[in-house]
C-alpha cells in the first residue's frame, strides 16, 4: 500500500480524515461485534446521554514506523485497561481489553497509508472513546452505547525543537478526592479548559495543579503527568488517588529502573520541595516528555539548574530511551511493542 501524498514534516497536532475508523454498539445489555466504516460523522438522538450529562470516556495511542519498517503500537492492553477503569467508574459498559486491542490493529492496518514513514518525526494518534448515545432525560446512565476509534495522523509535538515550558501553580482545582481525576472522562477535560486558556492568556505554558484537599502537595497538570530528577539523579513522581495513571509515566519509571539503573520513587510530592529538584518534566502520549523550565508559584518563580533552553540530562535519557524502545532501535520489554503490519 502506497503512503498517501503528505507532507508528513508539515503536519501539526490536529485533525486530519483517515479512510477507516471501527464502530460497536452496545444495545439490549452486549455488544455487537462492531467494523470499520468510511463514515467519519456521527448521528445521534438530541437527549442522548453523551450530550445531557456527560457521560463519556476516551483514549489516546499512537502507531508509528520503527527502524526496521514495521507498523507498530506501544502497549495499547495498558490503554485498553485504563478504558475499562473510566468505564467503570462512569457507569458504562466495558468494552474488552482483548476487542480494544483487536479495534486498534484493525483501525490501523486499514489506515497503514496514513502512518508516516520512520524519520519523520510524525505518527498516527488512535483516539478509542465511548459514549451514551440513547436518550436519556432523567440523570441516570444511559442504556446503548457506541465505543468507537479514529485515526489521525499528527507531526511532531515539538517544532523546531524542544522548548522547556513554564508553569504556573494553579488556584483552581483539577479533580476531588474520591471525584474522577484518576480516570480519562471527557468530564475532566472540559473542567480544565477555562483554567488553561486563563494560563495562556497569562504567560503560562500549562496548570500545576495541587491537592484540593490541603493544597500541600503537587498532583499533575490539565493533560499530564509529572517527573522530577533529585540533584542526585533519582526519578520522582507524585503519587496521589486523585491522578490519572500515565502509561508514558509508568514506562518512564520502568525505563529508568531497568535500563538507566536510576532509584526510582513514587511518593507524594509537596510544593515546598520544588526548588530542591534538578529536573522536570511533564510526561504523557504526545511529546513523551515536554521539559518543565521554572514553575511560578503566585509570583515566586523556581527555576530547575537544567534551564529554559533544553531538556536537563536525566530527562533526555529518559526520552531518548524511551523513544528508542518505541521505534525499535533498543530491544523492548515483553509485551510492550504490538506489531501490526
Amino acid at each position: 500500500m502506497a503512503k498517501k501524498d503528505i507532507n508528513w514534516g508539515e503536519l501539526g497536532f490536529g485533525y486530519v480524515k483517515t479512510d477507516y475508523r471501527f464502530v460497536a454498539n452496545f444495545k439490549d445489555g452486549k455488544w455487537d461485534d462492531g467494523q470499520l466504516i468510511t463514515d467519519e460523522n456521527i448521528v445521534i438522538n438530541e437527549c442522548a446521554g453523551v450530550l445531557q450529562y456527560a457521560q463519556t470516556c476516551f483514549e489516546g495511542l499512537k502507531a508509528y514506523t520503527t527502524e526496521d519498517g514495521k507498523i507498530v503500537c506501544f502497549r495499547p492492553d495498558l490503554n485498553a485497561q485504563r478504558m475499562a477503569d473510566s468505564c467503570e467508574r462512569l457507569k458504562m459498559p466495558v468494552f474488552p481489553v482483548e476487542k480494544f486491542v483487536e479495534a486498534v490493529e484493525k483501525v490501523v492496518a486499514a489506515n497503514a497509508d496514513f502512518v508516516p514513514p520512520y524519520g519523520s518525526g510524525a505518527t498516527l494518534y488512535l483516539r478509542p472513546y465511548m459514549f451514551g448515545s440513547n436518550a436519556v432525560i432523567g440523570v441516570k446512565p444511559a442504556t446503548e452505547y457506541q465505543f468507537r476509534i479514529f485515526a489521525t495522523p499528527v507531526g511532531p509535538y515539538f517544532k523546531g525543537g524542544v522548548k522547556p515550558l513554564t508553569l504556573r501553580i494553579s488556584d483552581l482545582d483539577r479533580a476531588a478526592p474520591m471525584g474522577t481525576g484518576h480516570i480519562k472522562a471527557g468530564l475532566n477535560y472540559a473542567m480544565s479548559l477555562y483554567n488553561i486558556v486563563d494560563a495562556h492568556d497569562n504567560g503560562f505554558d500549562e496548570n500545576m495543579y495541587v491537592d484540593s484537599a490541603t493544597r500541600t502537595y503537587i498532583e499533575e497538570t490539565g493533560g499530564a503527568n509529572i517527573i522530577f530528577i533529585t540533584k542526585d539523579g533519582k526519578v520522582v513522581t507524585p503519587k496521589s488517588n486523585t491522578i490519572l495513571p500515565s502509561i508514558t509515566r509508568r514506562s518512564l519509571m520502568i525505563v529508568a529502573k531497568d535500563y538507566l539503573g536510576l532509584e526510582v520513587e513514587e511518593r507524594p510530592v509537596r510544593v515546598d520541595e520544588l526548588d530542591s529538584f534538578a529536573e522536570c518534566g511533564l510526561c504523557g502520549t504526545a511529546a513523551v516528555i515536554s521539559p518543565v523550565g521554572k514553575v511560578v508559584d503566585h509570583g515566586k518563580e523556581i527555576a530547575f539548574p537544567a534551564g529554559m533552553t533544553e531538556m536537563g540530562p536525566v530527562t533526555k535519557k529518559l526520552y531518548d530511551t524511551l523513544t528508542g524502545i518505541q521505534m525499535g532501535r533498543l530491544p523492548a520489554p515483553e509485551g510492550w511493542i504490538k506489531t501490526i503490519g
